[in-house]
């Protein structure tokens, strides 16, 4: 239990990885639906996709930190703005998670096509201006959107891609619903932080359009991906499996139309997280079989 609060691996923040590893699992599972699966290309995209969300997080602590935006905030500990790691180290240690990420990424390229350096250098990209450089993009608003290509569709579809050699519809579809629910955690997170990112200026989605829609758009994401399966059944009917998560989706959305703020959100966001996972698993599984 210690190992887990050590600061670095609270930096990279545990909790956030199933977001990353959901969608691998998920466009492995296309992949066998779509008739082969080469497992050592599944695990080394596993890598790359940790390797990216870790890179990523490491991003954003130095980055609000640097910027003083995370000084007042509700949620975990961040090491910059705490003081438990300089910025430097911080910054160095986004940079080897990314370069963990790139050098993953190229083994995987030389097999599926080289075409997929420039797709992994846009997810290195998405990562660091999150909020990091002159105008994050995080900052004004555009983060669900990133997340939603990078974290839903690129790694869902990619993972399907490197194995099959070739894209599909429901490859798409299934990275849709990866991404919503990819969504719906950055949106309560986004939330639950809405007074103090709009007193230190971080125009965050929820903050330029108000509590009340975005609650909305929380709920939009979580049951979203219930359609996409619906829609998933045209081509592979035992994806329908990935309903049996719905009942998980509902509570947490309640709560959250119910009015749920502040530190009450950040059960929310374990509930989401949950959820993401029990979805994944089912419709991995239907997919599968």
């Amino acid at each position: 239990m210690k190992a887990l609060q050590h600061p670095w691996v609270l930096g990279a923040r545990p909790r956030t990885l199933p977001a990353s590893a959901v969608p691998v699992v998920i466009g492995t599972a296309v992949a066998r639906a779509g008739g082969q699966v080469i497992w050592w290309r599944a695990v080394v995209a596993l890598v790359v996709a940790l390797a990216l969300q870790v890179g990523t997080n490491y991003a954003n602590d130095y980055s609000d930190g640097v910027k003083g935006t995370d000084v007042d905030r509700i949620g975990p500990t961040r090491l910059v703005a705490s003081g438990l790691r300089s910025a430097a180290a911080v910054k160095r240690a986004a940079f080897v998670s990314f370069g963990v990420a790139g050098v993953c990424g190229l083994v995987l390229s030389a097999y599926a096509g080289w075409w997929l350096v420039a797709v992994g250098a846009a997810c290195v990209a998405a990562g660091w201006f999150y909020t990091g450089g002159p105008r994050p993009y995080g900052y004004a608003g555009l983060g669900e959107l990133f997340v939603f290509v990078f974290f839903g569709l690129v790694a869902t579809a990619g993972t399907a891609y490197v194995q099959l050699e070739h894209l599909d519809a429901l490859s798409v579809l299934a990275g849709a619903a990866s991404g919503l629910f990819a969504v719906a955690l950055l949106v309560v997170n986004n939330l639950r932080d809405i007074e103090g990112d709009a007193l230190s200026g971080k125009r965050t989605l929820a903050v330029r359009v108000g509590a009340a829609p975005t609650r909305m758009i929380y709920s939009v994401c979580m049951f979203g991906p219930f359609v996409a399966t619906v829609g998933m059944a045209a081509w592979r009917v035992g994806g329908l499996v990935g309903l049996v998560a719905l009942p998980l989706a509902v509570m947490p959305v309640r709560r959250v139309l119910a009015g749920a703020s502040g530190r009450d959100l950040i059960d929310v966001l374990g509930e989401t997280g949950k959820a993401q996972l029990a979805f994944g698993a089912a419709l991995a599984v239907g997919l599968w079989i």
